[in-house]
């Protein structure tokens, strides 16, 4: 894993709904108003954007989750 970049993660704050495209945007070095906006944008075009989010929220871990067992 490059030790750089921040783990996926759901953060703790900093959250509207799931923390989804919070830990998205910080993971990829953007902030969350872009990646809101883009996945947004996304809900335009046909696809399954709604259940990747859902499967996200189940799969991407929470913040304290992940840094309190370190």
């Amino acid at each position: 894993m490059n030790a750089n970049r921040p783990r996926l993660v759901r953060p703790r704050h900093g959250r509207v709904f799931a923390g989804v495209c919070a830990g998205l945007a910080r993971r990829f070095g953007i902030s969350p108003f872009m990646m809101r906006l883009l996945f947004l944008l996304s809900c335009l075009l046909p696809g399954p954007q709604f259940i990747i989010y859902i499967a996200l929220w189940i799969i991407v871990p929470n913040e304290d989750k992940v840094y309190s067992h370190a």
